[in-house]
């Protein structure tokens, strides 16, 4: 698997840790997932105090905060210095939110918080969409990893922009690249991977299910078979039918 800031992850799943029934259930669909990054909302979370963080590190992964809520640069540097206190990391999710509705991030928001947090030691993954103009201004501020969107936060809608999500990947082939919000089902996470993105993270699919620990199960087996899929270099669709038996030594009558 390709590197995040220098830290090679077991597994190619990152897991939400808000919205489950309770703490135990939470924790079990964990370790069912395999996962090997908690993302943790400060903002949601923090007000738990520490028994909440005592609680996210026994899951024994490593622990990405992130800015969920914040509407302007200025919020989500503020909330990035309280998790880096709080937690000990320099990783930050970096969300700036743009739109109440669709949750979409403020692209200017976030360029100037980005540019911010990464000059004062941050490592920075941030919350974007799939445009490439974006993509390139981030990595110029400094980023190295890149979190574009599925479809909105929440929704379950799976790979909105699927011609979007492609040429993302294809103009950066070198960037870890990770598929983030709007994922409702494993098949989601498995076709994101098969495209070429080194991860999913995904939170609402799984602490909503009617059985989050089966769910977290399934999409840790499908993130893991779509990305043998790609590393096994599937063959290309054709327009037209091909015989997989050979006709060669075929009997004629």
């Amino acid at each position: 698997m390709r590197d995040f800031y220098g830290v090679t992850l077991d597994t190619p799943l990152m897991l939400g840790t808000a919205q489950y029934p309770s703490p135990a259930i939470m924790a079990a669909a964990f370790r069912a997932s395999g996962a090997s990054v908690a993302t943790v909302s400060l903002r949601r979370e923090g007000g738990q105090g520490q028994a909440f963080g005592a609680l996210i590190r026994d899951l024994g992964v490593r622990i990405l905060p992130n800015t969920a809520g914040c509407y302007s640069a200025r919020e989500a540097i503020t909330t990035a210095h309280m998790a880096r206190e709080l937690f000990g990391t320099n990783w930050i999710k970096l969300e700036v939110i743009g739109h109440a509705d669709t949750l979409q991030p403020d692209p200017f928001g976030l360029l100037d918080a980005a540019t911010v947090l990464i000059a004062e030691g941050f490592e920075v993954f941030p919350y974007t969409t799939e445009d490439q103009v974006l993509a390139q201004r981030l990595l110029e501020a400094g980023c190295r990893v890149l979190m574009p969107w599925g479809a909105p936060i929440g929704s379950g809608l799976g790979l909105n922009n699927r011609y979007g999500l492609k040429t993302l990947r294809a103009a950066f082939p070198d960037v870890p690249m990770v598929v983030d919000a709007g994922l409702g089902m494993p098949s989601h996470a498995a076709e994101a991977m098969e495209m070429g993105f080194d991860a999913v993270l995904l939170n609402t699919a799984v602490a909503q299910a009617g059985d989050p620990v089966a769910m977290a199960r399934g999409f840790a087996l499908a993130a893991q078979a779509g990305a043998l899929a790609h590393a096994a270099d599937p063959m290309a669709p054709r327009d037209m039918a091909a015989p997989s038996t050979p006709v060669i030594g075929k009997a004629w009558l």
